[in-house]
């Protein structure tokens, strides 16, 4: 009976495209972040590469990073002080409220974004290699589909 339970909970989640999905992102993420982290110019951590996205180039308010990244305040908090310890971002004041800070990258901070999108780069240069560039792009292709109609419900 637990055989049998553990072999259908297997193959649901093997044909789940939330689960596949989610399962994907994190072994690409891992994968990007180990590379990244083996050039040893950074220790960056799973948590970091979560916040990166949500950082608009010209600042971003911390209460405005914890709503699109769906954590506390106060891990936020956190996160943007291990990433200023990096030299990777800075708290500035906000010009629309003098009393609010934003967080936005460094020169050096910028730097690494560039760099990580060429490890992620040949991560996808990689992961061609073994599926082919045309089963690749189609898999683009269908993950924006996928990803317009996600937006779409929001």
């Amino acid at each position: 009976m637990a055989r049998d339970y553990a072999s259908h909970l297997e193959d649901t989640k093997a044909s789940n495209l939330g689960h596949l999905l989610l399962r994907t992102a994190r072994l690409f993420n891992e994968a990007g972040l180990a590379r990244v982290n083996a050039r040893g110019e950074t220790a960056y951590r799973p948590a970091h590469m979560q916040l990166f996205p949500h950082i608009d180039l010209d600042g971003t308010r911390q209460s405005v990073l914890a709503d699109r990244v769906g954590i506390s305040k106060q891990a936020i908090h956190q996160l943007v002080s291990d990433l200023e310890t990096l030299g990777v971002v800075e708290r500035v004041p906000d010009p629309a409220d003098k009393r609010a800070k934003m967080v936005r990258f460094t020169l050096q901070g910028r730097a690494d974004i560039l760099r990580g999108l060429a490890v992620l780069a040949q991560l996808e240069a990689d992961i061609a290699a073994q599926l082919s560039a045309e089963t690749l792009a189609q898999l683009k292709d269908n993950l924006r589909g996928v990803l317009a109609t996600l937006e779409s419900w929001q």
